[in-house]
């Protein structure tokens, strides 16, 4: 059996692992460098961080750091089977101990997770630590050791209850990121889907990052481009007022103004004017020289644009048929009867027929309120 012996922990060296659990939930592979530095700090061979527990319909979430990087060769996946022969699922959260001291050594040696799980992995010695955060996420934290050294002894255990309540505090913040980036892509997609583009400017009003409507407006170079992360307008003196605008706006936002700046760009196509809506993103800190925060949201708008109507959505709101969804499609695009037609390749009175089943179904009694009622429904947002 190797010697061991860990030696108190430092202010500075405690100071650095209390960091990197915070800057956890801000990394690729969450807490994966808090982990690393923590396996380091006990001589452990593997330190696990199961944040969600493996289930029927889902898999778990859970992240290693290991002395053979994140993943060892062969290993044994931590599947439905073993969380449920998991012996310390059941361990009262905040207690910090290890598998010899609550179950005894034969007891522990003698378990099947142990047998069919650990040991395959040389792996003897856990230390365990489950945890129920404030906003009542259940997850936990392991240290595991291999047959060769000792057990976890209680400077090791102190140093992980020390460690546990500021863990639990990030984990609420790793999820309250998730929750809010989720919420971002779900906003962002219906946004893209009612043909909005959307690009936020820096304090300098260059592009940080824009959605897919935006883009595609710039590849077309109809009206409006982006170079070198500039906004640039196809006819001077409306590219001049747009850097005006972008530049009120910034000023607003100085000053704590929610004022918005509106403007139309022709196009070189000849196609209706885009039109724009500029409005402050609100300063909420400070940063340093060179750090580039968002400070202009952008709005762009074709009117040749329609949303992108689900067809499941518009049938299913409105009971439509297939050709009458079709033809309902074209409508909300501003195609007339004759182009609907041609579109559909049938006859002009065929589509009135369709139409007006259309009509009926949706309410409607002319053709500008059906437009309206299309455009309006939320068949747009799926």
């Amino acid at each position: 059996m190797t010697a061991h012996h860990p030696a108190p922990i430092a202010t500075e060296a405690l100071s650095a692992l209390l960091a990197l659990v915070y800057q956890g939930p801000l990394e690729a592979t969450p807490w994966g460098s808090f982990l690393e530095q923590l396996r380091q700090r006990l001589d452990a061979s593997f330190i696990t961080l199961v944040l969600r527990n493996p289930e029927h319909e889902r898999p778990g979430l859970i992240v290693n750091a290991s002395t053979h990087g994140p993943l060892l060769p062969g290993e044994p996946s931590y599947s439905e089977y073993y969380y449920s022969i998991c012996p310390f699922l059941d361990w009262p959260a905040d207690q910090v101990a290890t598998a010899d001291q609550v179950m005894g050594s034969e007891v522990w040696l003698a378990h099947d997770f142990y047998r069919n799980y650990l040991q395959p992995l040389d792996l003897r010695h856990v230390l365990v630590a489950n945890m129920v955060t404030n906003a009542g996420m259940h997850c936990a934290l392991f240290a595991s050791r291999g047959h060769a050294g000792p057990d976890f002894d209680t400077q090791e255990t102190a140093l992980v209850r020390l460690l546990l309540p500021h863990v639990q505090q990030a984990v609420d913040l790793h999820s309250a990121v998730d929750q809010l980036d989720s919420e971002r892509q779900l906003y962002a997609a219906t946004i893209d889907r009612l043909m909005v583009g959307t690009v936020i400017l820096d304090e300098n009003g260059r592009k940080l990052r824009c959605n897919s409507a935006a883009q595609r407006l710039f590849d077309e170079g109809d009206g409006l481009v982006c170079r070198q992360e500039k906004l640039c307008a196809y006819v001077s003196h409306e590219n001049r007022a747009l850097q005006q605008a972008v530049q009120t706006v910034l000023r607003h936002r100085q000053r704590g103004l929610d004022e918005l700046e509106v403007l139309t760009l022709s196009r070189p196509s000849g196609e209706m004017p885009l039109n724009l809506l500029l409005r402050p993103i609100p300063l909420n800190y400070q940063a340093g020289k060179g750090t580039r925060r968002p400070a202009v949201a952008l709005f762009i708008r074709d009117p040749a644009d329609s949303p992108q109507a689900s067809r499941h959505l518009l049938r299913s709101l409105f009971q439509l048929t297939p050709t009458e969804t079709e033809v309902a499609m074209l409508v909300m695009d501003g195609q007339t009867l004759d182009e609907t037609a041609d579109a559909l390749g049938v006859s002009r009175n065929t589509v009135r027929a369709h139409l007006r089943g259309v009509f009926a179904k949706t309410g409607a009694t002319r053709q500008a309120q059906l437009v309206k009622t299309l455009l309006n429904s939320v068949a747009s947002l799926g």
